[in-house]
């Protein structure tokens, strides 16, 4: 069974940053695409950022030079640092990963963390 927990979430002022973390869990095997979304209330779910094993990442418009994505493969973990916040930004985060539970695993099941709250007021 495969588990992501995310931390890090919270209120911060306009301009302030928080780093979110997402650790996978559990039965694993090999970890794919890494990736944060982000969802308000009455929105689509949208794609914040994304790396891959290689280190290539890509991000959404609204968040490139304000948000990095990091990957530690060791931990199985993923990071998202959120600097030069706004309001805007407020949502509940999700961390999203590829995973292969066991070498018998065909494609590449997609996991959900539980989400996180990120509050961008002053």
């Amino acid at each position: 069974q495969v588990q992501l927990v995310e931390s890090g979430g919270g209120l911060v002022q306009p301009g302030g940053s928080l780093r979110l973390s997402c650790a996978a869990s559990g039965s694993i095997f090999s970890i794919g695409v890494m990736g944060w979304y982000r969802q308000t209330p009455g929105k689509q779910l949208e794609l914040v950022a994304a790396i891959n094993t290689g280190g290539s990442t890509n991000y959404a418009d609204s968040v490139k030079g304000r948000f990095t994505i990091s990957r530690d493969n060791a931990k199985n973990t993923i990071y998202l640092q959120m600097t030069s916040l706004k309001p805007e930004d407020t949502a509940v985060y999700y961390c999203n990963v590829f995973l292969k539970a066991n070498p018998g695993t065909t494609g590449w099941p997609n996991y959900w963390g539980q989400g996180t709250q990120v509050t961008v007021s002053s």
